[in-house]
């Protein structure tokens, strides 16, 4: 299922001659067979035209859907289980006490290597909440209230220790940069809903001491036709760059001057076939819904006040909880796929005082999120992904100020909520002193397959034909957690 971008064999050929050569077979009978040889005859069926919305190669669906659409909470930096959602009292009688080197000989670590290694306790008190008994951190006390909702998995892992491979394959399930991202797979496979607005979205919040960087291919399209790629809104000021038309220009002239672009794309993709200009074609048309569908999703002044009060946000000021808001209204116009970046969670030092800090900022809006979409009726099809790219160490790293974590790669914490998957399950374990994921293993790959399960789509399916290889999002791996699914 998909369609092939193999190298162009016509590249030496001179460019009068290559155009000729595609006029005559787009223009004959035999350019319909050509390209059927070529390309997938599902994207062939699906192909975007100008009045035409995207519905999505997997149609119908391969099994009955649970999830309609995703909110991904990306906790950038990598949030520490063990003061999140993993609580580990051996730990803390073990506290300064050397680490017991039959967990770290031999182990890759990322920044503790030649120094001595000592156990470092949990720094926040863990409690029960919901009916559930779901053990969750002090830092996260309107989380607590959703507990009966959440689905945590205490058994993540993964195969890269520094940031951006981590990041790479938490996004597009490889750490070969240049692969599509889980939205732009999930976007091709199933389309969106929206007819105004993009079917995967990109919001990242301003708040934090110094937020990391985030490269932008995390939600590129990679080999899929751009028209796939995430559309990343800003959070502050104008949400999309040159929305707006410029002075003295009116609606009717810019639908002329869309019109005319339109007409001679067309007419040049009629002589050469090239799929990036249809994507051009359909990118043009939506930039010009989203002139009036854009304004009218930032545009919060009909949100009753006990709405902006439960997510306790300043809409438009750039923080998580006016993002998280934002996501709400995303997902009730239809969009797909929404990721929202929270940056901030890289605590190398002064753990207790940055977790803290960072951890206000996600807590209420995240409960909230999960509150208004139960309310509206909207999380049983609404799954919501919480996590980051990796762990923290149980071992200390003394650096500048008190001390922090490390990264860690063989255990950690996430949640899933809503959108088909069992609440108030707490899923897998770490040992005794959060090292190694030891129960219940789940590897990115696994998250990847449920997911897209959750979709309706079987992830071995979903593939697409690059370099002579099939491609999909879980690479060669992953399997359905069936455990985790109501």
């Amino acid at each position: 299922m998909g369609f092939s971008r193999e190298p162009n064999l016509m590249q030496s050929v001179p460019s009068t001659l290559a155009i000729n050569r595609r006029a005559f077979l787009g223009r004959s009978g035999l350019g319909l067979m050509a390209l059927a040889s070529l390309l997938n005859p599902g994207l062939v069926r699906s192909a975007v035209t100008s009045k035409a919305r995207w519905t999505g190669v997997v149609n119908p669906p391969h099994h009955p859907p649970r999830a309609r659409r995703v909110i991904f909470l990306y906790m950038s930096g990598g949030p520490s289980h063990l003061e999140t959602f993993d609580n580990k009292p051996q730990l803390a009688k073990l506290h300064g006490q050397p680490m017991p080197e039959s967990f770290t000989k031999g182990q890759q670590v990322a920044q503790l290597q030649g120094q001595d290694l000592a156990c470092f306790a949990p720094q926040f008190a863990f409690s029960r909440h919901g009916r559930s008994g779901q053990e969750i951190s002090e830092l996260f006390p309107h989380i607590g209230t959703v507990a009966d909702d959440l689905c945590i998995i205490r058994s993540m892992v993964t195969d890269a220790i520094n940031h951006d491979p981590a990041h790479t394959l938490m996004n597009t399930g490889t750490t070969i940069s240049g692969r599509p991202s889980m939205g732009s797979w999930v976007l091709y496979g199933l389309g969106s809903e929206s007819e105004n607005l993009p079917g995967f979205v990109v919001l990242t919040s301003t708040e934090g001491r110094s937020p990391q960087p985030i490269s932008t291919r995390m939600w590129h399209s990679g080999f899929l036709p751009g028209q796939f790629q995430g559309v990343h809104l800003q959070s502050k000021g104008d949400p999309v760059l040159y929305l707006n038309r410029p002075p003295g220009v009116s609606e009717a002239q810019q639908h002329d001057l869309v019109t005319a672009v339109q007409s001679l794309n067309r007419s040049q993709r009629s002589i050469v076939d090239d799929p990036e200009i249809a994507t051009r074609i359909a990118q043009y048309e939506m930039a010009f819904r989203m002139q009036t569908s854009v304004p009218g999703l930032m545009d919060v002044a009909n949100e009753p006040k006990h709405i902006l009060d439960l997510y306790g946000c300043q809409p438009g000021d750039g923080t998580f909880a006016s993002n998280c808001l934002l996501a709400r209204r995303l997902a009730e116009r239809g969009v797909r796929f929404i990721q929202l970046y929270h940056r901030d969670w890289d605590h190398h030092n002064d753990l207790v005082k940055f977790i803290r800090q960072n951890a206000a900022h996600v807590d209420r809006a995240t409960a909230a999120l999960i509150q208004d979409l139960k309310q509206r009726g909207m999380l049983d099809d609404t799954l919501i992904i919480w996590g980051g790219e990796f762990g923290r160490t149980p071992m200390a790293q003394k650096d500048k100020g008190g001390p922090g974590r490390d990264h860690h790669m063989k255990g950690f914490s996430m949640f899933l909520c809503g959108g088909g998957v069992k609440g108030g399950l707490t899923y897998g374990a770490t040992d005794e002193l959060g090292y190694n994921a030891v129960e219940n293993i789940v590897h990115v790959h696994d998250l990847h397959a449920t997911i897209l399960h959750l979709l309706g789509i079987d992830h071995k399916r979903l593939t697409v034909k690059f370099q002579g290889l099939d491609l999909r999002l879980t690479n060669v791996a992953g399997n359905v957690v069936k455990d985790l699914l109501a």
